[in-house]
């Protein structure tokens, strides 16, 4: 999956105490985070959408049903009882892509629950939604460096 995010012009901020990386843009779009607890990357819708655009089956795809998109879109969580299908690799605390049943990217979040059990289950969230593609952008304020350093 790198290799589809991490084409074209690159550019990593740093964290200016650590000097840990902490934001990756690609094109000058935020594509991912760094999460300073484990080092995984947290997808942004932006990322997201490259690997959705890239891939025929992306990694780690949450799907919806119709009637909450708009829900979702807006940054709310995605409860068991509205997934339609989930990857049965996923795992709780996995980094998971949301889309409806027509492929369209809703949302980017961590699972609560397996993937297994998020089609199972017919209570509880089943994806705590970082950010939906119409919840708005923070600002970030960092200084860009280039990859070639």
């Amino acid at each position: 999956m790198g290799n589809v995010l991490f084409k074209g012009q690159v550019e990593l901020t740093r964290s200016g105490s650590t000097g840990k990386i902490r934001l990756i843009f690609r094109d000058d779009k935020l594509i991912s985070t760094l999460r300073a607890r484990d080092g995984f990357l947290a997808l942004t819708p932006d990322g997201a959408r490259i690997i959705l655009d890239s891939m025929r089956n992306p990694p780690h795809l949450v799907v919806v049903r119709g009637d909450v998109t708009e829900f979702i879109k807006a940054g709310r969580n995605v409860f068991a009882k509205h997934v339609v299908s989930a990857e049965d690799s996923i795992k709780p605390q996995d980094e998971v892509i949301v889309v409806d049943e027509k492929r369209e990217l809703l949302a980017v979040g961590r699972a609560a629950l397996a993937g297994f059990e998020m089609t199972q289950f017919k209570r509880g969230v089943a994806v705590k939604t970082r950010r939906g593609v119409e919840s708005g952008h923070g600002t970030v304020g960092a200084i860009h460096l280039s990859s070639d350093k």
